[in-house]
């Protein structure tokens, strides 16, 4: 057995100890309030919420709109930009973070209505998903896209003042 010298055991431990701090850290869920950089990732189970809610406030204060491109996330920031792919059939849609959620052990986003029928969670209620925080801009540009092709499929979502009044 080689004995290395007591200096080398210690550079050694303490590159090990700060890989271990630098690994856990990458890893470690976003704190509620703090900008979350694009390339944050998780994988877990989706769930919605639809009429039932539809009117109600959110977390951030505003009315929840079952036909909007949102979702509720336990830590995001809110406005966060988050890329969601079912992981069933690849579908993906760029939902904004306005909400708190979900309370259910083992999920980790709950999605509008219009979110989970688009990516095809609807009928099972609960599907396996991968989320990915993207560059902000990028991502502002596509949920205007989305938006704007579900106006011209006629979908209509509400104004607040519409919402209001429910």
């Amino acid at each position: 057995m080689m004995i290395a010298p007591r200096g080398a055991i210690g550079v050694i431990a303490a590159g090990l100890l700060a890989a271990a701090a630098l690994s856990s850290a990458c890893a470690r869920r976003p704190v509620p309030g703090q900008p979350v950089r694009a390339g944050y990732s998780e994988k877990g189970e989706a769930s919605w919420y639809g009429p039932t809610f539809h009117g109600r406030t959110t977390a951030n204060g505003e009315r929840y709109n079952m036909l909007d491109f949102t979702a509720a996330h336990r830590s995001l920031p809110f406005n966060s930009l988050v890329r969601v792919t079912n992981l069933e059939n690849n579908r993906q849609l760029v939902v904004r973070i306005n909400d708190r959620g979900p309370f259910v052990r083992g999920r980790i986003i709950d999605l509008s209505y219009t979110c989970a029928k688009v990516l095809g969670i609807t009928g099972q209620g609960v599907m396996r998903v991968q989320l990915d925080v993207m560059d902000q801009k990028k991502a502002a540009a596509k949920l205007e896209r989305q938006r704007a092709a579900l106006r011209r499929l006629g979908v209509r979502t509400w104004t607040d003042e519409e919402l209001a009044s429910i």
